[in-house]
C-alpha cells in the first residue's frame, strides 16, 4: 500500500494534470528463481521497465541471474533498461572515511537511478528495482530513492516487496534455526565484527566480509555454518567447529573467488559450550566439506 509521502505526491502530480510515475522495490531473494513470493511475481508483472546497475564484466552472471528469473516468470516481453553502477572506494577503514566513501557512492547511484527514472519511464508507468535477497537488508535502493525524492526533479511513488534474504537462505540449506531458545540474534558485517566481537550469550549472523574475519576468531569454541553463492547452481556450504573448518572456508572461497572474480558469502556463527550440541546437526554435504547444492 502506498504511504502518506506516496498519497501527497499522487496528489499532487493529478493536480498537475500528470499521472505519476510508480516504482517498485522487489526482493527476488539469495538467487534460486524459485525463491520469489507470489507477491513478487504478482509485482513483477506491473512493471514496464526493469532497471538494472551492472557491476561490469567481472559480475555480469548477476545480470544473468536476473534475466533468468525474470524470463522464469514472466509470460510476455519486458523491458530492461541497463546502466554501469558507479565505482565505489572500498580501501577506507576508517569508519568515518567508510561511511563517507558509502554516502558518496550512494549519491552517484542516485544521479544514475534519476536520470533512469526520468528518460525511461514516462508519467504513469511502473518501474522495477529487482533488489538480491531482502530490500531492507544490507541493500541500498530504499535509500537513493528517498535521496531523488528530496531533490524534487521527478515524483513518484514507491512500494517495496519483501524477499527471501541470504541469511534466511542459509540457515534453510544448513537446516538450522537462526536463534536458540530465548537467546538474541545478530546480524553485522564483516567489518563491524572486526572491531569488537559482542561478548554475550547470541550468537551472529555475518555478511559482507570481504576479509575472512571468521579467521581471526578461532579459540572461543564457536560452530560456524557458512554458506557462498546461496540459492545458485555454484551454491558452496561448509559447517563445522569453527577451528576445524576455517582454513577449509578459507581455501574454497579462494578458489571460488578465482573462479568467477567475484564472492558473495554470508555465516553463521553459534556461540555456547557445547558448539555441535547446541549447532544441530549439519546438513547433509555441509559436514565440513566443500559441496554444491543439496538437492
Amino acid at each position: 500500500m502506498a504511504d502518506m509521502a506516496d498519497m501527497a505526491d499522487m496528489a499532487g502530480a493529478a493536480e498537475a494534470g500528470e499521472v505519476p510515475r510508480h516504482i517498485l522495490v522487489i526482493g527476488m531473494g539469495a538467487g534460486d528463481p524459485d525463491h520469489l513470493t507470489l507477491a513478487a511475481v504478482k509485482a513483477m508483472r506491473r512493471a514496464d521497465v526493469f532497471f538494472v546497475l551492472g557491476k561490469g564484466k567481472e559480475k555480469e552472471s548477476l545480470t544473468r541471474l536476473r534475466r533468468d528469473i525474470l524470463d522464469e516468470h514472466l509470460t510476455g516481453p519486458y523491458r530492461v533498461v541497463e546502466a554501469d553502477d558507479p565505482w565505489r572506494d572500498r580501501t577506507q577503514d576508517d569508519a568515518t572515511r567508510y561511511t563517507s566513501a558509502v554516502h558518496d557512492w550512494r549519491h552517484r547511484r542516485a544521479d544514475i537511478c534519476e536520470r533512469l527514472i526520468i528518460e525511461e519511464l514516462a508519467p504513469g508507468q511502473c518501474g522495477a528495482f529487482l533488489v538480491w535477497g531482502d530490500p531492507a537488508l544490507y541493500d541500498s535502493t530504499l535509500a537513493i530513492l528517498d535521496d531523488i525524492r528530496g531533490r524534487g526533479t521527478v515524483e513518484f511513488g514507491h512500494e517495496v516487496v519483501p524477499g527471501i534474504s541470504s541469511v534466511s537462505a542459509l540457515a534453510a540449506r544448513h537446516r538450522v534455526t537462526l536463534n536458540q531458545v530465548g537467546r538474541p540474534i545478530h546480524i553485522t558485517p564483516g567489518r563491524r565484527l572486526a572491531q569488537g566481537f559482542p561478548e554475550d550469550d547470541g550468537d551472529i549472523v555475518v555478511m559482507l566480509d570481504g576479509h575472512e574475519t571468521f579467521t581471526h576468531l578461532t579459540g572461543r569454541g564457536l560452530w560456524i555454518h557458512w554458506g557462498a553463492y546461496i540459492g545458485t547452481p555454484d551454491e558452496i556450504l561448509v559447517s563445522g567447529p569453527l577451528d576445524e573448518v576455517a582454513d577449509e572456508i578459507s581455501r574454497v572461497r579462494a578458489e571460488a573467488r578465482e573462479r568467477h572474480g567475484w564472492i558473495m558469502d554470508t555465516y553463521l556463527l553459534r556461540q555456547g559450550p557445547h558448539g555441535e550440541a547446541a549447532a544441530g546437526r549439519p546438513a547433509d554435504g555441509a559436514d565440513g566439506s566443500a559441496g554444491g547444492p543439496l538437492d
